[in-house]
């Protein structure tokens, strides 16, 4: 078992940093791009903001280009997430171009380059315990689930996958997940789960473990961008 401590951790940390730094500057014009596309089809707000648990449960707020539309039922709930889906946002994750923003996250010391993906803070209390030891490390934008299989998993796969990470983390893991996420995005894979335009929610082990046959209702609003 690997943990992320010391000069490891410490190492880490500074790469995430720099690069974080430079990246920045250097998708600086690409994100001015986007975020002028976004302006021009959807309006403003321009980035997604919302609360996400990360190292330890420690919440933080999560960065993201904005990629649905904010329309509503006539009870004032958000519609399901593929009436709300736009066309350039569809390109956006496809391209994962909306994760840029995190960058941000990454040079504040919020997230890491590579981790578990931030979740939805509801479902902490969720999680069985060893679900949970995926908040022992700092959350990434990138991560092992993610490049093997991403939103195409279904959760109890994921979080396995997630924790096998956090016990066998190295930089040479990282740098293998790193060049996998560039060979992912331009394979365009597991952008979404079979039959959402998203990912469903997780519910529960109970719950999440029984086949879906059909989509849940309009779940409490929460939504995971």
């Amino acid at each position: 078992m690997q943990r992320q401590a010391g000069a490891g951790l410490f190492l880490k940390r500074c790469i995430d940093r720099l690069t974080a730094a430079v990246g920045l500057l250097c998708f600086a014009p690409v994100m001015a791009a986007t975020a002028l596309g976004i302006w021009a089809t959807m309006g403003r707000p321009v980035l997604f903001r919302q609360v996400r648990p990360g190292r330890g449960g420690k919440t933080f707020q999560l960065l993201k280009f904005r990629t649905m539309l904010d329309a509503k039922d006539a009870d004032g709930n958000p519609l399901p997430d593929e009436q709300r889906l736009t066309r350039a946002g569809r390109f956006l994750r496809a391209a994962s171009l909306d994760e840029l923003p995190q960058l941000w996250n990454v040079l504040r010391g919020d997230m890491s380059l590579v981790g578990p993906r931030p979740l939805l803070v509801e479902y902490l209390p969720r999680y069985s315990a060893e679900q949970a030891r995926r908040h022992d490390v700092l959350p990434g934008i990138t991560g092992w689930a993610q490049v093997n299989g991403r939103n195409a998993l279904e959760w109890d796969e994921r979080f396995r996958l997630d924790v096998w990470y956090v016990d066998h983390w190295s930089l040479a893991l990282d740098a293998k997940i790193l060049a996998l996420t560039l060979l992912r995005v331009v394979q365009r894979q597991g952008i979404s789960h079979a039959g959402d335009a998203t990912m469903f929610k997780f519910l529960g082990n109970a719950t999440q473990a029984r086949p879906r046959l059909a989509p849940p209702p309009p779940p409490a609003r929460g939504r995971l961008e």
